[in-house]
């Protein structure tokens, strides 16, 4: 990326108005989905939605690990107050707000939190076929302990196995961000409507 694009994303309030869900509407704005985020950028982010971590490396040069210093960055251009986001591989939509317009820390932040702070209903696993249930278990068990920050091959079960799942679990072992992008076609199968500010979230081991 160039000067040119630095400046175009470079945090701060020197843009237009931030955009609400009627503005986008009535308008038909299409938005620009932050390079980083749809991961088309030199800086590829790294972000863990079972511990929040965020970071990345550079393209060029993957052996060395960098900070995520573009938090503050704008989700899209134009700025928005609100995103939703939803994924092919889970059954629910993370709302992002921010009246000052949805920064990228605000996505990653409330991504985490929609994952990590609540639990998949009764129903929502009984959904699922046994072989399914089953890997959920597991992974449950494991993000357990690479939540509390225990080295990999230091791996130590709870006594007892939680009998509650995070949605976090229901993603078994793609619980990295791949990247955001627009699909007009899946969302409005998903959720019966189409709208510039609804992205699709992909998912990697």
């Amino acid at each position: 990326m160039g000067d040119s694009a630095v400046s175009k994303w470079a945090p701060g309030n020197s843009y237009g108005p931030v955009l609400s869900q009627t503005d986008l509407y009535l308008l038909g704005t299409e938005l620009e989905i932050n390079p980083i985020l749809a991961n088309k950028h030199n800086f590829h982010l790294v972000f863990n939605l079972v511990t929040g971590q965020t970071g990345g490396f550079n393209n060029n040069a993957r052996d060395r690990d960098l900070t995520f210093t573009a938090k503050d960055e704008p989700a899209t251009l134009p700025r928005v107050a609100q995103l939703m986001i939803i994924t092919e591989i889970s059954p629910w939509c993370t709302i992002i707000k921010n009246e000052r317009g949805v920064t990228m820390g605000d996505v990653c932040t409330m991504i985490w939190k929609d994952y990590t702070e609540h639990y998949v209903s009764d129903a929502e696993f009984g959904a699922l076929p046994p072989r399914l249930q089953e890997q959920v278990k597991r992974t449950a068990m494991n993000n357990l302990s690479q939540a509390a920050g225990w080295p990999q091959q230091m791996y130590y079960a709870p006594q007892a196995p939680p009998n509650r799942y995070k949605r976090v679990d229901w993603l078994r072992e793609r619980i990295f961000f791949e990247g955001l992008k627009l699909n007009d076609q899946y969302t409005t199968s998903r959720l019966g409507f189409k709208a510039p500010n609804v992205f699709v979230m992909s998912l990697a081991p």
